[in-house]
Order: structure tokens, then C-alpha cells, then sequence
């Protein structure tokens, strides 16, 4: 029995007996004991009480293909070219990567309950609890090659924070180049990844990871601020299907035109959402640190630093920017 095959049974939040449970499944009481304690290495909190069962406080909502469907636009229908929905993968951004190697064309998405391996910018890992969170990935194909594709990771951003005001979360915030902010504690981000020519046709996947409802426990790991949906939406965030296909119907338009009009036309969303916009920040890449006034972004989405010498364009990459002390 896989270790998630109790989950769809106690996603209603409500208490079931073990004989319950037992008896949808087929199995004895001990068979669901044993699932019930490996539930909680996937970060899901059990409850158990004496005389009433189990259940996860406030349930959980599971992807559904179906919802997810129902959602979508029509422009956002025609530009998808699959869905997969997966239980468990290494991380939604390396499934689409296997599938560019395998062939696969233009505007597959894939996400996911739970990643083992999720990674974020600098090689940093993500904390991907089942079920609580969107890991989605997405991918696109270019003609004009790698420097076509500048300030495709700030689009990116822009147009998750309109899904979100969409689903009505507001007061969102963005950093150069790939954070999604709330009251300053990070809710988000992107990660993109090329393959093929970059100097001619090449394929990128677009990963955009949210925290929706991110148990304490799991959190743990993570070295800066963070918030999630939950507490933003007082406890009664958007769901995550809803939220999947929200995130869709903006970013396959995005991807589809951005070949030809690149960054330009987002610029200046992209500035009225600038966190950093006019602050005193400290640009970090390995050892090395620079510091300046953030002056927003040029119109390939290089950031703008102010410093004793001028006005200089920094580039994305294994860059790290901070508030000052």
C-alpha cells in the first residue's frame, strides 16, 4: 500500500475510526497504523483521538486534473500542451527537463504534491511538504536563442502575482530577480532552466514554486523569512486547483509571446511591484559583496545599482541581493 494511499480518505478533515479505514481499503487495523505513522514523514500532521480516529486538522486539497481543467482559459487551454499531476517526483523542473530530452513539445506542465529533490535558486534546496504547496513547472520553446530570453524570470514574476491578486491576495511585492514577497518574508519563486542551443533554439522550463499552507515542522529548514497563503488569506487561502490553473492562464500566454516582445512590456509592472525600489541594498556573489541603491531594472531586467561610481546594470545569475544593515 503506497504511503499516500490513506490521504484522499482523511482530505475532508474529518475524524475516521481506524475500522474505517480499515474496511475502505481493504486492509487490517495494523496495516493502516503502520500508514498512518510514515504519513507524517510527508509532512502531514495526524491527529488521533481516543474513541472518534484520525484525520489531518483542517484537510488537505488534492490536485485533480478535472478542476484544474475546469479552471483554465480558453487562450491558456490552446497553449497547453499536457498536464501530468504526480504524487511524488525528484522536482517538477527535472520531470520537464527529462521530458525536453525525450521530445516532448512546447507548453507541457507538469506539478506535483511532493517533491523529494525541489531546488531553488544557487542550488538551494526547497522545502516541498506533500499536499501543501504548488511546485509547478512548465515548458516553452525559442527560436532567437539565451539573449532573447532576458528578464524572462521578472515576467515570470509579475504574472504570478496577477494570478494571486486574481484569486484575491493582495500586497505582493517582488526582489530581484526571482522572489515573491508578503510583508517583506518570502511566499515564492522562480527557477528557470534552458536546454538545447543558446544561440539558437532553445527549450526553457519555467518552475514557480508558492507557499499555500507550509507546516511549521517542515519550515524548519528554511533560512529567511517566509509567510504562505494561509496566513496572507486568514486562514482560508485560495485552492490549490484553483490556484494551479489561475498561475496557467497567466504564465502560457506570457511564454508565448515573450519571444517576440521580450521584457519591455513588463517592465514597468515589474517596477511598481520592486520591494527594494530606491533602498539602500548589498549585492552578494560568492565572497564578493557590492554595495548601492536599488534603481529598479533596465528593459532587459538587468537591476539597476546606484554606487559611488554610477549607475551600473547587474545581471542575473549566482547573485544574492540584501537589505542593507
Amino acid at each position: 500500500m503506497p504511503n499516500t494511499t490513506l490521504v484522499p480518505l482523511l482530505a475532508d478533515g474529518e475524524f475516521h475510526s481506524g475500522q474505517a479505514l480499515a474496511d475502505a481499503l481493504g486492509v487490517s487495523r495494523t496495516a493502516i497504523w503502520k500508514q498512518l505513522n510514515r504519513l507524517q514523514s510527508l509532512g502531514l500532521q495526524v491527529e488521533s483521538v481516543k474513541g472518534r480516529g484520525y484525520r489531518i486538522p483542517g484537510g488537505v486539497e488534492l490536485l485533480d486534473e478535472r478542476q484544474v481543467r475546469a479552471g483554465l482559459t480558453a487562450p491558456a487551454r490552446s497553449l497547453l500542451g499536457g498536464l501530468q499531476l504526480l504524487e511524488t517526483v525528484d522536482s517538477t523542473n527535472a520531470e520537464m527537463l527529462r521530458g525536453i530530452a525525450a521530445g516532448c513539445g512546447p507548453g507541457q506542465a507538469c506539478s506535483a504534491e511532493q517533491q523529494t529533490a525541489g531546488r531553488g535558486r544557487r542550488g538551494r534546496e526547497w522545502v516541498s511538504p506533500y499536499a501543501r504547496n504548488i511546485y509547478l513547472s512548465f515548458s516553452w520553446e525559442y527560436h532567437q536563442g539565451a539573449a532573447a530570453l532576458e528578464g524572462l524570470s521578472l515576467a515570470v514574476g509579475v504574472a504570478v502575482v496577477r494570478a494571486l491578486n486574481g484569486l484575491g491576495v493582495p500586497w505582493l511585492q517582488l526582489k530581484w530577480p526571482n522572489d515573491l514577497l508578503a510583508n517583506g518574508a518570502k511566499l515564492g519563486g522562480v527557477l528557470l532552466e534552458m536546454a538545447g542551443d543558446a544561440a539558437g533554439r532553445c527549450q526553457v522550463v519555467v518552475g514557480v514554486g508558492i507557499n499555500v499552507a507550509m507546516p511549521a515542522a517542515a519550515a524548519e529548514g528554511i533560512d529567511q523569512a517566509w509567510t504562505d497563503l494561509t496566513h496572507l488569506s486568514g486562514g482560508k487561502p485560495p485552492g490549490r486547483n484553483a490556484l494551479l490553473a489561475a498561475l496557467l492562464n497567466e504564465l502560457l500566454p506570457l511564454a508565448s509571446t515573450f519571444g517576440d516582445t521580450g521584457f519591455t512590456p513588463w517592465r514597468d509592472s515589474w517596477m511598481t511591484l520592486d520591494a527594494f525600489a530606491d533602498k539602500p541594498v548589498v549585492l552578494h556573489s560568492g565572497e564578493q559583496r557590492q554595495a548601492g541603491v536599488a534603481r529598479g531594472v533596465d528593459a532587459r531586467g538587468a537591476l539597476q545599482l546606484e554606487t559611488t561610481l554610477g549607475l551600473q546594470s547587474v545581471y542575473g545569475g549566482e547573485i544574492s541581493l540584501r537589505a542593507a544593515p
